[in-house]
């Protein structure tokens, strides 16, 4: 299994200046309507050709979605593969801080 955490951790993360690997895995329209700045966007439909994108060193690779669920099947999916990952329980419903809009 692989950690989770909630998407007020992860808002202090970013708030403390942490550089963190986060992937955001909804669909391209979804991005558009918000999304958050830091997080690159690899919809989860793409993931498998695109896997080549995700890593960053050794850094463990954040995943988020809408409400947590694809993110969590992309993290059974990269866990398999022998990548460190994180799920953002809730995803971006549960997203307290700012969105950003269009690509």
């Amino acid at each position: 299994m692989y950690p989770e955490i909630t998407t007020a951790e992860l808002e202090n993360q970013l708030k403390e200046g942490k550089s963190l690997n986060l992937v955001d895995v909804r669909e391209p329209d979804e991005w558009q309507a918000g999304h958050i700045k830091e997080a690159r966007s690899i919809p989860l439909s793409e993931l498998q050709e695109r896997i080549n994108e995700l890593q960053q060193g050794d850094q463990e690779i954040i995943l988020i979605c809408r409400s947590g669920g694809r993110s969590g099947k992309a993290c059974d999916f990269l866990h398999a593969q022998g990548y460190k990952v994180v799920n953002v329980a809730g995803g971006m419903l549960q997203w307290p801080g700012e969105v950003t809009y269009g690509e």
